[in-house]
């Protein structure tokens, strides 16, 4: 093998290996994404990142925002590490984590979750008074995408990107799903009068539903930790 070949061979290599934290690059995570699809009847994505962080560079120095990338990339490695998820950072301040062989609700559920948990590690690594929080997407197979492979991976990132914006879109410090349902299987879960009563609540409120049931679950959760 010529040196070139061999110093080409080796970058390659080096993009397709996890970091220190079992962080995949981009190009390394979407070949585990393409493979999970061809290989599992059901995979869940979340796409996330920081809310402002060019913000929290320009008032408080690069130094700052690079201490919050690193508490984000903490805490995702051990969620990981505990689901038995892929974890990969798809850009600067862009993570995700792909559940294969898990279906969208208990995943959505543990996103929010994981929500509170970085929002907690961010809190402490960023200077007094600063609220620096992320937003979440979760996208899944084959609720957003019935393809596999390559396309199917594409489709699902770009599903899991547009839930991302949907957070956005509730203010950041959320969790969303793609535009075409407010929550994850309603149905499931609630009885018609319950919906209806929350449809009613969000009117009056002038809130989106699925904002005024992650209050609920935020109460949920803060009850039985306090127990």
């Amino acid at each position: 093998m010529s040196l070139s070949k061999a110093t080409a061979s080796q970058v390659k290599d080096v993009r397709f290996r996890a970091d220190a934290n079992g962080c995949l690059s981009r190009p390394a995570f979407e070949g585990a994404v393409t493979a999970a699809l061809k290989r599992e009847p059901v995979a869940t994505l979340v796409h996330l990142d920081l809310d402002d962080l060019i913000g929290l560079n320009e008032k408080h120095g690069r130094d700052t925002g690079d201490k919050a990338i690193g508490a984000v990339i903490a805490t995702l490695a051990r969620a990981a590490a505990k689901e038995g998820w892929t974890l990969g950072r798809i850009g600067g301040d862009e993570f995700a984590l792909l559940a294969p062989g898990t279906s969208l609700e208990p995943v959505f559920l543990r996103a929010e979750q994981l929500r509170q948990e970085i929002d907690a590690a961010l809190a402490k690594v960023v200077p007094h008074g600063q609220k620096t929080t992320v937003s979440i997407g979760v996208a899944n197979m084959p609720r957003d995408t019935k393809s596999r492979g390559p396309v199917g991976a594409d489709e699902l990132m770009r599903k899991a990107d547009l839930a991302l914006l949907a957070a956005k879109e509730q203010g950041g410090d959320a969790v969303g799903l793609t535009p075409s349902d407010d929550m994850v299987l309603k149905s499931s879960y609630y009885s018609a009068a319950q919906l209806g009563r929350l449809k009613g609540l969000a009117e009056r409120q002038k809130k989106k539903e699925a904002a005024l049931l992650r209050e609920a679950l935020d109460d949920l959760l803060r009850k039985h930790e306090r127990s």
